[in-house]
């Protein structure tokens, strides 16, 4: 640039462009089939991904790259609104949210045990199933199931249709999830890898991607609200199959690691059978994952004649599924 004149004018320029180009995708959209915008959004993160990766190792401004990272968020929205939309107008108004959840139930062969809460992942094209560690298996309570249950919907315009998987924990005697620990100890977040061959036709479910986790900790404050979506107490819309919503805030700093551990606190209401539940922040109308819940809190100390419990609970952050979905 020669002087400032041109500068503005390029800024300008470019301002313009992306205006258009946001029209272009925007109209794109409103006229792919529902099936193409679903495929869309897997290869935009992944693209999303591989453009972050060279970002971060190369030569350029911190201004850059929050750019970036503003047009990915603002173009996830985006797709998120229109792949809602696009289910609605097919025969259901369910918030998708709902959908990236499912009950979980372990068993130990035929035996059933106890019941919890996952959620779908999915990184470059592989999809997980996410739950606390203690779902899959809890050494002082010797819960050892071998498999588990999940319900998935099959029909994306009747919801009331349903069917049961029955995935294996156990492959050669070797556990098939994976687990994390940190300088903290045992991470209790667990990821199982699904087959999606093993899915049923037009299985219908929503997963959470590295484009939703939160990348900014700064921009969550004590008491931020939050959502908890899961199953407590197994409760839920059976006809419907769907989890039911808890609210809660922020309850710790968000973005240190509470105690030295690798999770922060909520104060929503909780029950057995939400572990595993995501946490989830809504922001501007788009849904960022924070965490994953894991379990209430409580004081050794507290006398339980005379004091209530705390209400807290901890979730442990979720960019440890970055680590735990890396590629082998």
């Amino acid at each position: 640039m020669n002087n400032l004149q041109e500068a503005t004018e390029k800024i300008c320029e470019l301002k313009g462009s992306l205006v258009a180009l946001d029209a272009l995708v925007s109209a794109m959209l409103r006229v792919m089939p529902s099936e193409a915008k679903e495929m869309l959004q897997p290869v935009f993160d992944q693209h999303a991904e591989v453009a972050r990766t060279v970002l971060l190792h190369a030569p350029i401004s911190e201004h850059s790259i929050s750019a970036f990272e503003r047009d990915v968020q603002r173009s996830v929205r985006l797709l998120d609104r229109q792949v809602n939309a696009s289910s609605a107008a097919s025969g259901h108004a369910c918030d998708g949210v709902l959908l990236t959840v499912a009950r979980i139930e372990a068993f130990a062969g035929s035996d059933p045990l106890t019941a919890a809460t996952g959620f779908f992942f999915e990184r470059e094209g592989r999809l997980y199933l996410v739950s606390c560690r203690h779902v899959f298996i809890d050494e002082p309570t010797d819960h050892r199931p071998d498999r588990i249950e999940i319900e998935l919907h099959t029909d994306g315009g009747d919801l009331t249709r349903a069917t049961r998987l029955s995935v294996l924990l156990y492959r050669g005697g070797l556990a098939r999830w994976r687990q994390a620990s940190d300088a903290g100890g045992e991470v209790d977040v667990a990821v199982l890898e699904l087959d999606r061959e093993a899915l049923p036709p037009n299985c219908l479910l929503q997963s959470w991607t590295p484009a939703h986790l939160e990348t900014h900790p700064a921009a969550v404050q004590v008491g931020a609200p939050l959502a908890v979506v899961g199953f407590p107490l197994g409760f839920h819309d059976t006809l419907h199959h769907l989890p039911v919503v808890r609210q809660g805030l922020v309850a710790s700093s968000f973005g240190l690691r509470f105690q030295g551990q690798g999770y922060f606190l909520t104060d929503a209401r909780t029950h057995r059978g939400t572990s595993g539940a995501p946490v989830l922040r809504n922001e501007r109308g788009a849904w960022k994952l924070l965490g994953i819940h894991a379990t209430r809190l409580d004081m050794n100390t507290r006398n339980v004649d005379e004091n209530e419990s705390l209400g807290l609970n901890s979730a442990w952050y979720a960019g440890v599924l970055l680590a735990l979905t890396e590629p082998s």
